[in-house]
């Protein structure tokens, strides 16, 4: 295969590998604390990259800005402040990072997050007694109103907020961010939530669609590259038959 095929095949995949990208964020603009996908060209050293190879491109990374928050007036809602994460049990049992402040409590008396997840505080998972009030403070502080006592208001724990390093965060399958060296983040004292409001997400709908379009362009160049480039290698091979 000459360069400039292998060349052409490659910017088709990569504007496939863009385009798979895009369609997820925008599949997530209304999940509540997502951080939209990106992507960047990663120029590997010379020595180390084949003459005419394309740089890779990595989409391991994600977008850190927060989205806008919405006042919900619910008890159990609550969105971070600026920087900083919830911790959260992941279905592996260890300690994962969510903005996702949309939270329940589950027939077992476990305090979660919509998807099931067990809501962590620096002593394990959160528990409210059954059929109790809930109320979340700003420092992350949960406290319960037993029902029938008006007046008999119980500390249950405090959730869990972290902010670990950005660069120090990784996107899991699950949606989840961990970090890349598997231990936990410290509990940061100074991070505060507003309650009754969630975080949505991040993802710029317009931008997406733009990128998209550009990405189906850039795929029909490359697709033409490689036909113009096949018809040019079997008019070179006629000819040199016919000698």
């Amino acid at each position: 295969m000459n360069r400039l095929m292998s060349t052409a095949m490659a910017g088709a995949n990569a504007a496939m590998a863009r385009q798979e990208m895009h369609a997820h964020n925008l599949a997530n603009a209304s999940t509540p604390g997502f951080r939209a996908d990106t992507s960047a060209l990663q120029a590997e050293a010379q020595a180390n990259r084949a003459p005419g190879a394309p740089a890779k491109e990595s989409f391991a990374g994600a977008d850190f800005a927060q989205g806008p928050i919405t006042q919900t007036g619910g008890n159990l809602d609550i969105a971070i402040n600026g920087k900083g994460w919830i911790a959260v049990e992941g279905r592996d049992g260890k300690e994962a990072y969510t903005r996702n402040g949309g939270l329940q409590v589950s027939a077992s008396g476990a305090l979660q997050t919509i998807n099931g997840m067990n809501v962590l505080s620096d002593g394990g998972p959160v528990s409210i007694p059954a059929n109790a009030v809930v109320r979340i403070a700003s420092d992350g502080t949960v406290s319960a109103l037993p029902e029938g006592q008006s007046n008999s208001v119980i500390n249950v724990g405090r959730i869990k907020l972290v902010n670990p390093p950005e660069q120090d965060l990784a996107r899991s399958s699950d949606g989840l961010f961990r970090l890349k060296n598997g231990g936990s983040a410290p509990l940061d004292d100074t991070l505060r939530v507003a309650t009754g409001a969630i975080e949505g997400s991040n993802v710029n709908v317009v931008e997406e669609l733009v990128g998209m379009i550009a990405l189906a362009r850039q795929f029909e160049l490359h697709m033409k590259m490689m036909q113009n480039t096949e018809a040019g290698e079997r008019d070179a091979a006629r000819l040199l038959s016919t000698q």
